[in-house]
């Protein structure tokens, strides 16, 4: 069984604030750790509601660098806490006022090891995302994890 790696997936209600949601997401996390787990993946953009089955320019108030805004940095230390591997999707802004669609890859110790912007961007009723996000530019990034 030393192959084995445990994973946790988490999809979860709104909460209505970022705050409670984040601290929802950390204890999800907690318990995956006690349970095992050594990667934990969270649904896309877990820290604010799934804003795309509209077109309001409100919600790019959701948006935060990757990986120095205040989402990541939380993360990083929550994967130091736990010693799991954690892919944090949030809604980037980059240094150019661009905005993707993120998913931040966190190492065991809390060191970030990069990111991937998803490429596939739909534009029908209900999902709205070209709205929001670019395509990704980063490739299809491969990270060396703790876990593989």
């Amino acid at each position: 069984m030393a192959n084995v790696v445990r994973a946790a997936l988490v999809q979860a209600t709104w909460t209505g604030d970022t705050e409670s949601m984040i601290a929802k997401h950390e204890e999800h996390a907690r318990e995956a750790a006690r349970r095992g787990a050594k990667i934990i993946g969270f649904q896309e953009v877990f820290n604010a509601p799934y804003f795309c089955q509209v077109q309001e320019p409100e919600h790019y108030r959701w948006a935060e660098p990757v990986p120095d805004g205040p989402t990541v940095t939380r993360m990083r230390e929550l994967a130091r806490e736990t010693g799991m591997v954690i892919v944090a999707p949030v809604f980037e802004i980059d240094g150019s006022g661009f905005y993707y669609n993120t998913a931040a890859v966190i190492d065991a110790d809390g060191s970030y090891l990069g990111k991937y912007r998803k490429h596939h961007i739909p534009q029908v009723k209900g999902f709205w995302e070209k709205y929001y996000f670019k395509p990704g530019n980063l490739g299809w990034p491969v990270f060396d994890t703790a876990v593989g």
